[in-house]
């Protein structure tokens, strides 16, 4: 069996030292041992004898996830020795950048190289991250013809058989019985196909008296804007509005299949925001499930309805750590770009583990703060509420400020806000649907709860 061919992480001092015998074959390659680039160098024979990596400054996940899908489809193995926490991270990178989304592809994708994971690096924490990442990024990635609300529950009740779990659906007109008339009344448009029609999904799972858990996400599987229509380019990765409830569905396969010691509990609320006869209308008022009333200022601020009914739901449980997930605003990916997640919290010693978790995991996070004065922009002259404010500065923070009318005296809780989608290609990073910040909740998550 022919043995693996070694990765050599080499700076250029290590190349004039120590490839001497190559200078000629590096010159011609034009390597240096800058960071990002490589070289193969080939055996007297001309087969594969060794690739040299350019060494980063800092090792991360991502320092080999390019060479994982443009190496030659050929077995490696590290050369040099690392510790459990970098050999964890490489490989981990390693496995999400060979991530392709194949469901429409009528041909079979090239055959990838491999990497053998040295024996420090924790494989089971690698594979169970890289598929709940996988898992998170083919729902963002299909189209809403084939992830309706229908499908999402489809995939949510997947989970939890998979893991021993409960999942509950309300479905339909039985939001209204059991009282989510928020969830209902953004989603009723699209009701008149049974596979459209809204509903919560409601997953538990973990010993009784462990500490709850809850996650909330948000589900808006197409949104058209309803009547307050969106343009053409503001409506064309609205299949991605659903990547809240993805990432809250990747962030619970990872809870249950690392066995975290919590009570978890997960809902989400999965609708299309359409257009109809029977669609919300601007000025609308509505009765949240908690009591409070809102007036439609925008019917494309809709998000924020159908989280606010199931966060009603999530604190009435008191749970030990409440977070939700939503592709909730524009204002946010202003204001932090689409490759960070804006964090909101109102414990501030939970943000700051969380923020120093996405460091550790190269997952990046932002903290934008809860500002109390803007909360007078959410007053509407006939409800209790109004779901856009009255300007059109600092959306993200009256967006965090609106569903805090909804979580009441819950501490802590966190609100990730985040565009779960990748705009550009970047290495491990396809273009395309993306988990963003699963990764530190969950370390965070496993340092908080883990015995």
């Amino acid at each position: 069996m022919p043995a693996n061919i070694p990765l050599h992480f080499v700076d250029e001092t290590q190349i004039k030292q120590e490839y001497v015998n190559q200078s000629v074959w590096l010159e011609m390659s034009g390597f240096v041992g800058q960071p990002g680039t490589h070289c193969l160098i080939p055996s007297a024979d001309g087969e594969l004898a060794r690739v040299l990596v350019g060494k980063p400054a800092k090792f991360d996940t991502w320092t080999l996830a390019e060479l994982a899908r443009s190496l030659p489809a050929q077995k490696y193995e590290l050369a040099d020795e690392f510790s459990a926490e970098i050999a964890t991270k490489l490989c981990l990178g390693w496995v999400l950048g060979q991530y392709r989304f194949t469901r429409y592809k009528q041909t079979d994708a090239d055959a990838l190289p491999e990497l053998a994971f040295p024996d420090c690096a924790d494989q089971r924490y690698i594979t169970i991250a890289a598929e709940s990442t996988y898992l998170v990024r083919d729902l963002i990635n299909t189209p809403a013809l084939d992830m309706g609300p229908e499908q999402l529950a489809e995939a949510a009740q997947k989970l939890a058989e998979e893991h021993g779990a409960s999942c509950r659906v309300t479905l339909g007109e039985a939001l209204l019985a059991e009282n989510y008339p928020m969830i209902y009344a953004v989603g009723r448009a699209s009701a008149q196909s049974p596979s459209q029609a809204p509903r919560l999904i409601d997953i538990r799972w973990g010993e009784a008296d462990a500490a709850q858990v809850t996650l909330v996400g948000k589900g808006v599987c197409f949104d058209t804007g309803g009547l307050n229509m969106k343009s053409s380019a503001g409506m064309k990765l609205m299949k991605k509005d659903m990547g809240g409830a993805a990432q809250v569905l990747g962030l619970a396969k990872m809870i249950m299949q690392m066995s975290l010691p919590v009570r978890l509990r997960v809902l989400v609320s999965a609708v299309e925001n359409s257009i109809s006869g029977n669609a919300l209308r601007p000025l609308d008022v509505l009765t949240s499930r908690q009591g409070t009333t809102v007036e439609i200022g925008n019917t494309d601020a809709e998000g924020r309805l159908v989280l606010a009914d199931a966060l009603t739901e999530a604190s009435s449980e008191s749970p030990e750590l409440l977070i939700d997930c939503a592709t909730l605003t524009g204002a946010a990916r202003i204001a932090v770009g689409t490759e960070i997640a804006a964090l909101f919290c109102n414990d501030d010693a939970t943000a700051q583990a969380l923020l120093q978790a996405g460091k550790q995991q190269d997952d990046p996070l932002w903290q934008l703060p809860l500002h109390q004065p803007y909360r007078s922009m959410l007053d509407s002259n006939i409800a209790d509420l109004n779901n856009i404010p009255n300007t059109s500065y600092g959306g993200a923070i009256t967006a965090a400020l609106f569903l805090r009318e909804f979580v009441g005296r819950q501490r802590p809780w966190i609100h990730i806000d985040f565009m779960a989608y990748n705009t550009r290609r970047l290495p491990g990073r396809p273009e395309g649907g993306d988990a963003m910040g699963m990764r530190a909740l969950f370390a965070m998550l496993q340092a908080r709860f883990a015995r």
